[in-house]
């Protein structure tokens, strides 16, 4: 399935949001760079609800940069005024050379020491007047490049276990028969003691975890673009014992029901 907007609750209510794929030699570091941009005007506010990706996410703003967390629910940001960010969804090989203790960022961000991104990043990202009127995407591609350029220099390739926790995730989140740690440890070929350090390594989230994630966000795509689909059906599809079990994960992260989603993406 497209991956354009995935994990976003409700796409259609961002007023600027881009994605940018990794360069090739840096796929194994980033999956893609994530670009919103908004003016909104005085007493206006957006709001942006996400169901994030089982990752961390460097982010660059005007204001500096920061890590930020793997998240265990649904999260949300006012956007107001004029403002924009470029994000670096991290692949898991990635995390080590950023902090040590991923589980200690769950639901945080904090601050980054990166003033050279910042400065990269910001420079391509500022308005010029003599830029014309289809620099936005030029502006982007130089920020994403500058982003590139940055993570090239300051993280390595992956080692072994690096490659492994990245093949971890791919396997997780492109093979929606997985639904049991042991299932993917089988299909790695590793024990899933050996899974679940890597993740708590790598993502700081435990692999059942993730694989919870990347259902959950696949079944809140199907229900918002596939009118057709039951809320059965999508379970079933997913490795969900029953309908109960779906809208239970989608309560506990969420907030709400399957149901309540598919009338209020709709709205």
């Amino acid at each position: 399935m497209d991956q354009e907007w995935r994990g976003l609750l409700y796409p259609t209510r961002l007023p600027s949001f881009h994605r940018l794929p990794a360069p090739p030699a840096l796929a194994d570091r980033v999956r893609w760079f994530w670009i919103p941009e908004w003016s909104l005007g005085p007493g206006r506010a957006s709001r942006q609800e996400v169901l994030p990706f089982p990752a961390l996410n460097l982010v660059v703003e005007p204001g500096g940069v920061s890590l930020s967390g793997p998240a265990t629910r649904r999260s949300h940001r006012d956007l107001t005024g004029t403002g924009w960010a470029v994000g670096l969804l991290l692949r898991p090989a990635a995390v080590p050379h950023l902090t040590d203790d991923p589980q200690a960022l769950r639901d945080r961000e904090v601050p980054y020491p990166a003033p050279e991104l910042h400065a990269a990043v910001s420079a391509a990202m500022a308005d010029s007047a003599a830029a014309g009127a289809d620099d936005g995407a030029g502006r982007r591609e130089r920020a994403a490049a500058a982003a590139a350029a940055w993570l090239t220099a300051s993280v390595s390739p992956p080692d072994a276990d690096g490659a492994l926790a990245n093949r971890l995730e791919e396997l997780i989140q492109f093979t929606a028969a997985v639904t049991r740690v042991d299932q993917a440890a089988q299909l790695l070929g590793i024990s899933v003691r050996t899974a679940q350090r890597l993740a708590r390594r790598h993502v700081g989230l435990p692999p059942l975890a993730m694989i919870r994630r990347y259902r959950l966000q696949e079944a809140a795509e199907r229900l918002r673009t596939d009118p057709g689909v039951t809320i059965a059906d999508v379970a079933a599809d997913l490795g969900y014992v029953d309908h109960a079990h779906l809208t239970a994960d989608f309560r506990q992260v969420l907030g709400f029901t399957p149901s309540g989603y598919r009338r209020s993406a709709r709205g």
